[in-house]
């Protein structure tokens, strides 16, 4: 099943000193999504912010928040951020051993459910929950910073998962070192959910990043074979229901 592609914006690149402002200009910007990544410096070098500043932004647009648990555990805190406004819930395989459980939990809260892989986990940590998720994020840096370089190594990876998630109705997001110079590859090798940071808050406007996803998205879109077929998903507007897939 070939998806449309999706721009997703992470804020941990945003100027947090301006951070409602940033929201804002990515939405007019044509983000389709709108990525968290949330660090506890314990599974990931680095803290960046909670299901509060999440509650805090969730009025300042419509569009779908992709909340990524870069956490551990997970599981005592997915309440939260499903209260918080989360659409997205995204869980490492590696944090805990029940990923079962978790994605089971996420979903039980009424919240579509995605699972995470670092660079050296194998894709059949996967395999067995698969109908389970809807959505798979390969990370393409080691998590914890932005502003990484994309690790090329993942390319294969991410043409695997595509195999292997055949028809079912998954989106491939791909997370780390996005710019409009591998977006090319990367949706050549399956995916079509691109989480960009640096490359996205470029610049000083809500022009700029424009600018900057619409050339993320055009080398993405460039780089798919075969092109997209399926024209049942346009990217959310104003006023309509949120839309995931």
């Amino acid at each position: 099943m070939t998806r449309e592609i999706f721009i997703a914006p992470s804020i941990l690149a945003a100027d947090f000193a301006r951070l409602g402002e940033e929201i804002a200009a990515i939405d007019k910007a044509g983000a389709d999504w709108i990525h968290c990544d949330v660090m506890d410096g314990h599974f990931v070098p680095n803290i960046s912010y909670g299901a509060d500043v999440i509650k805090a932004i969730r009025p300042l647009t419509k569009k779908v928040f992709d909340v990524h648990l870069m956490i551990a555990p997970a599981d005592p805190y997915l309440e939260a951020f499903a209260k918080a406004g989360a659409d997205v819930i995204t869980v490492h395989a590696e944090a805990g051993v029940h990923l079962d459980r978790s994605l089971q939990a996420v979903r039980a809260l009424g919240k579509q459910a995605g699972v995470s892989l670092c660079p050296a986990t194998p894709e059949h940590a996967i395999e067995y929950v698969l109908d389970r998720i809807d959505l798979v994020l390969v990370m393409t840096v080691n998590p914890g910073f932005g502003g990484q370089s994309f690790l090329e190594s993942q390319l294969a990876k991410i043409g695997r998962i595509r195999t292997m998630i055949g028809n079912r109705p998954i989106r491939l997001e791909v997370d780390g070192g996005i710019t409009r110079d591998n977006a090319a590859a990367v949706a050549a090798a399956g995916a079509d959910t691109l989480v960009a940071g640096s490359a996205v808050f470029r610049g000083n406007s809500s022009a700029d990043y424009a600018g900057n996803i619409a050339a993320i998205r055009i080398a993405a879109e460039a780089g798919r074979v075969p092109k997209l077929q399926d024209s049942s998903t346009q990217p959310m507007r104003a006023g309509e229901s949120v839309r995931l897939r």
